[in-house]
């Protein structure tokens, strides 16, 4: 073998040497950073989703005596459960997944002369459950579900309008300036808002907003079902009578 090809055969194996380390310090390198990014995530996990299910509701319950019942605590959302009616179950989305342990506090407390339990709950159940709700509603077929709500959407054209309109399911912590802010295409001031509390003198969720003219609460009406801060509300027309009661009622 000539001196040429000898240096050219040490070139090449020195060559593979080289590559052969490199590659290795490179799986190493890729090692080392999939235990450090899999330490980070073992020792930073997502935190619990704050769900909770409760059983045992009275099948008059609404929204407001959960919110009352988990006094104090920030209600994000409330889906009743229907097994072709109300199953006296349902799940309540929580502000924060510390506020999970001060709900469970609540295990067997009464609600309505009924005990309630109080379990924790994942994500995965609650979004099973709304998918179960959407497609039967209250058990029954999405077209009886369509046809009821037309039929609830045509209740609320035919009642007299008498320029007071019922808001409901405002989030708790709505102020006047909020659903002034909601109706600003519409000349209205805070006399014109009359937020409805609870028997603890806390937000029960409704409001009533006196318009200018029956005319303006009827073109109002138009924001039914829009969202309202991060909870969709509806509105209904109203009576003054019905509006000085609720007033009347949490004072």
């Amino acid at each position: 073998m000539t001196r040429d090809a000898k240096r050219v055969r040490n070139g090449s194996a020195y060559l593979i040497k080289v590559l052969h380390t490199m590659h290795a310090h490179l799986v190493l390198a890729l090692c080392t950073c999939s235990s450090i990014c899999s330490l980070h995530q073992s020792s930073n996990p997502a935190p619990p989703f704050p769900v909770v299910r409760l059983r045992g509701l009275p099948f008059e319950c609404t929204e407001i005596d959960i919110a009352e019942f988990f006094h104090g605590l920030d209600i994000v959302y409330v889906l009743f459960v229907h097994y072709g009616k109300f199953s006296g179950e349902a799940f309540c989305v929580l502000g924060y997944p510390l506020q999970v342990d001060f709900a469970l506090q609540r295990n067997r407390q009464n609600m309505c002369r009924r005990y309630v339990e109080v379990f924790r709950s994942k994500r995965r159940d609650y979004y099973k459950a709304i998918a179960n709700e959407v497609a039967t509603p209250r058990g029954g077929s999405p077209r009886r579900s369509a046809l009821r709500l037309k039929s609830h959407d045509e209740g609320k054209e035919s009642m007299e309008r008498t320029g007071i309109l019922r808001m409901r399911g405002l989030p708790f912590s709505a102020g006047k300036d909020d659903i002034l802010d909601f109706f600003k295409d519409f000349d209205l001031n805070e006399e014109s808002v009359h937020i409805a509390m609870n028997s603890e003198g806390g937000p029960s969720g409704d409001a009533y907003v006196e318009f200018m003219s029956k005319e303006d609460s009827k073109a109002a009406m138009s924001k039914d079902r829009m969202t309202l801060g991060s909870r969709y509300m509806e509105s209904f027309p109203a009576t003054r009578g019905d509006m000085e009661e609720a007033v009347s009622r949490g004072r």
